[in-house]
């Protein structure tokens, strides 16, 4: 008769949490949304325990310069809804990059992340910026090189 093994636990307070900022400009949308999903998660680490929290800080600049595609650009549609009745609001990728770049990215990362309380609690780790610049500079992240692009240039 064995013993049980007990599964292994990080214990919270000890989770090493780094900050990643990732240059979006010229990534492929959903390759990108994929690696920094995984990345929030903590996938990447040998703790990483599907019920907990083991992830990292990401921190997205140039959302404007993603890059989808195929007709995307033109036939993806964004569809929200206000909750009254006729409230439904669609709108092409190119209107909504054009208007607001970082609810592109954050869209696509969250639909990668579990839907429950975790998942919510994971996507509040994610900071998507439109342009360069960014103010987490105190926390001084460590650059995240993503490479969506196979076979050099796409």
């Amino acid at each position: 008769m064995s013993i049980p093994t007990k599964t292994y636990l990080p214990p919270v307070n000890d989770i090493d949490r780094r900050w990643f900022v990732v240059d979006a400009s010229g990534q492929r949308l959903g390759r990108l949304a994929s690696e920094v999903a995984a990345v929030l998660r903590g996938k990447n680490k040998p703790t990483y325990t599907p019920h907990l929290d083991t992830g990292d800080f990401v921190v997205i600049v140039n959302a404007e310069k993603v890059d989808v595609t195929g007709k995307k650009r033109t036939q993806k549609v964004y569809r929200r809804h206000s909750g009254r009745p006729g409230g439904m609001k669609t709108e092409s990728f190119e209107k909504l990059q054009s208007r607001l770049p970082e609810r592109i990215v954050e869209h696509a990362i969250k639909g990668m992340l579990p839907k429950n309380a975790l998942g919510r609690q994971l996507f509040r780790k994610l900071k998507v910026y439109a342009g360069e610049a960014h103010p987490h500079t105190a926390q001084q992240p460590e650059t995240l090189t993503i490479n969506t692009i196979p076979g050099g240039e796409g």
